[in-house]
């Protein structure tokens, strides 16, 4: 008896309007995680920056999965765009924007989980 496995993705395929959802439903889940951070960190700011800097990482990581190109090197770019952004948008000192663009990979990982636990309990629920 054998078991096949199969990847959470094997290939990035998709029609455009699939690809053009996912880019918006990723760049406001980022936006959202931004504000989130910038509130925590920042204390009161404008939400209007936050969807600025969501749509940069989300545009990043549909590039590089569209294109099939190394997660890796995705994940630095998406993160360094995210802190350039957070510098120039917020106006704050490099320390402080690596800062809150730390708290803003920690809160989109933390929300991320608990929303795809969330998913993963709901499909599996008895019909």
């Amino acid at each position: 008896m054998s078991l096949a496995t199969t990847p959470l993705q094997s290939a990035a395929t998709g029609s455009p309007l699939a690809v053009a959802g996912t880019f918006a439903s990723l760049a406001l889940f980022l936006s959202i995680t931004a504000h989130v951070a910038a509130r925590n960190v920042l204390g009161d700011v404008p939400v209007k920056y936050a969807f600025v800097v969501g749509p940069i990482p989300a545009a990043v990581a549909v590039v590089f999965t569209a294109f099939e190109l190394n997660s890796f090197v995705a994940i630095f770019l998406a993160v360094g765009l995210d802190g350039v952004a957070v510098k120039y948008l917020y106006g704050q000192s490099n320390r402080l924007s690596a800062y809150v663009t730390f708290v803003h990979v920690v809160v989109s990982i933390i929300l991320g989980a608990v929303l795809f636990g969330l998913l993963l309990l709901l499909s599996s629920a008895p019909g």
